[in-house]
């Protein structure tokens, strides 16, 4: 089973829930798909037990002992990529026009290395993960490879936890597909809505089952009902709501599970919203 957590934007404490629900659920796989941004890994002591390169895109490089200095290249490249017979790898997107172009063959698309992969193993289980490269885009191949990996490493009854990237990009599209269900976590603004509709939309049109969470309800329950009532419109289950709770910035900057807070106001309420999700998907055993 895998569960994918997601934010129509970014900031809404994905991140942190993620974190708490996988220290709830036992026997749990992580893979941490924001690779952007990734973070989940801080919050354990872990070694790494793999790692691998990640070779997605590919950049035009020119053979100078070929290349006649026609001009030609620079001239149909759509992405300003070409400028003096020289290929910016920065701008380049591998498009290949260049190669079909150029009259001497002189140009071949080469790949480039856009992330390390890395299979972390913690105390509290495996992280699948990446570290891209300065300037590399966080595509959709790379989220599926991290997904296949940490797959891997889950038996029959494992659960499987994703961190999701904020948005509705290429990254989330290959985070979502195939999952058995996607939490939601939203926050009550205008911006929050909003971003909120654009990815359960997302998630309908690959039919995955969708829960929400609405993080820091009550600084403005007027937009929480709005979320509620348009989550009801549509069959769509509120399983938790989280109250703001200044403690939650205190696990983060000890880098501690906002669960091993005990009087934290958030802690409760993310343990009954697992209960919820659990009954929600049937997933299994709950520690409390």
């Amino acid at each position: 089973m895998e569960l994918v957590v997601l934010s129509g934007k970014g900031g809404t404490g994905k991140t942190t829930i993620a974190t708490a629900i996988a220290e709830l659920a036992d026997n749990v796989v992580k893979i941490d798909c924001d690779v952007d941004a990734p973070n989940l890994y801080l919050f354990y002591e872990g070694k790494n037990i793999e790692k691998e390169n990640f070779y997605g895109n590919k950049v035009a490089v020119i053979d100078k002992s070929l290349c006649i200095d026609c001009g030609k290249c620079e001239e149909y490249c759509r992405f300003d990529a070409i400028k003096d017979n020289k290929i910016s790898s920065f701008h380049c997107e591998g498009c290949g026009t260049c190669t079909l172009i150029c009259p001497q063959k002189a140009i071949k698309l080469e790949e480039q290395k856009g992330a390390d992969i890395f299979i972390t193993q913690t105390d509290k289980g495996i992280i699948s993960r990446a570290q891209m490269e300065i300037g590399s885009d966080g595509s959709g191949k790379l989220i599926t490879e991290l997904r296949k990996k940490g797959k891997k490493y889950a038996k029959e009854n494992t659960l499987i936890i994703s961190d999701g990237s904020p948005g509705i990009g290429c990254a989330v599209i290959s985070s979502v597909t195939g999952s058995d269900g996607a939490l939601i976590v939203t926050e009550p603004t205008k911006s929050g809505l909003q971003d909120f509709t654009r990815v359960a939309e997302l998630c309908m049109h690959f039919g995955v089952t969708i829960l929400v969470c609405i993080n820091k309800y009550d600084i403005n329950q007027e937009i929480s009902k709005e979320i509620e009532d348009l989550c009801s419109k549509n069959n769509i289950k509120v399983v938790g709501k989280i109250p703001y709770d200044d403690t939650v910035m205190k696990s983060i900057n000890e880098l501690k599970p906002i669960i091993y807070y005990k009087e934290s106001s958030a802690n409760k309420a993310i343990r009954a919203m697992w209960k919820n999700i659990n009954k929600t998907i049937n997933f299994r055993r709950i520690i409390l």
